[in-house]
């Protein structure tokens, strides 16, 4: 079995040790790990995930907008949202769900030559509650509230079956990170399968816990 690592659609290279170290576990359960790419390029994947985000969560959050006491209690990510679907016209909307096709056959063409593929849950450990949200990485500026996760709208959009498992613990207060086991289309059963046989060579991770599960 064939198991692939996506930094193109983590937008480049890992940005933490944890989950490059994490992908020996899928060697030493006999599966062959090699990089690879998704032909749909990933800013392009991130448009159509935010168009077509705006037009669901928006029309989910339109009538909180439409009162004026309930707007006046949104957050500004929530209105950002609303707003943005009403500004959506048909062509726009077209143009994405082209766009989401096309990341579907990404993943499909990815899918004759991979079993699996696997990418980092998030782009960032775990951040302070008192943050926001991440405003910046590694240099690259965060244009919207939900940018630091950008590595799960892919496998979202092409309606995937995908599971998180521990990569490791990190950065300072050792926090976690976790890996995205992504398969076929209704491939659920496999990936659940590969998911058990990782955590099983992965007794690794036992060894990191955070203080809050060691007591």
């Amino acid at each position: 079995m064939k198991a692939s690592e996506s930094p193109q659609a983590a937008q480049g290279k890992s940005l933490f040790p944890q989950p490059a170290k994490a992908l020996k576990a899928f060697e030493a359960i006999g599966m062959t790990v090699e990089e690879a790419t998704l032909s749909e390029p990933a800013a392009d994947m991130w448009r159509t995930a935010v168009a077509l985000r705006f037009w669901s969560v928006g029309a989910d959050l339109q009538a909180f907008y439409d009162d004026p006491a309930k707007r006046a209690l949104m957050k500004p990510e929530a209105i950002w949202e609303v707003e943005g679907g009403m500004k959506l016209t048909g062509p726009q909307l077209a143009v994405a769900s082209a766009g989401r096709s096309r990341i579907y056959q990404a993943f499909e063409a990815a899918f004759a030559k991979y079993d699996f593929l696997v990418l980092p849950t998030a782009q960032v450990f775990p951040f302070d509650v008192k943050e926001r949200w991440p405003t910046e990485i590694a240099g690259k500026p965060m244009d919207s509230y939900h940018r630091w996760m950008e590595v799960t709208l892919p496998a979202t959009m092409a309606g995937l079956p995908v599971l998180a498992v521990p990569a490791g613990f990190g950065g300072a207060l050792k926090l976690p990170i976790g890996l995205q086991i992504i398969g076929k289309r209704h491939s659920d059963l496999a990936v659940l399968q590969v998911g058990h046989a990782y955590e099983k060579a992965s007794l690794w991770i036992a060894a990191n816990l955070p203080s809050a599960l060691n007591g």
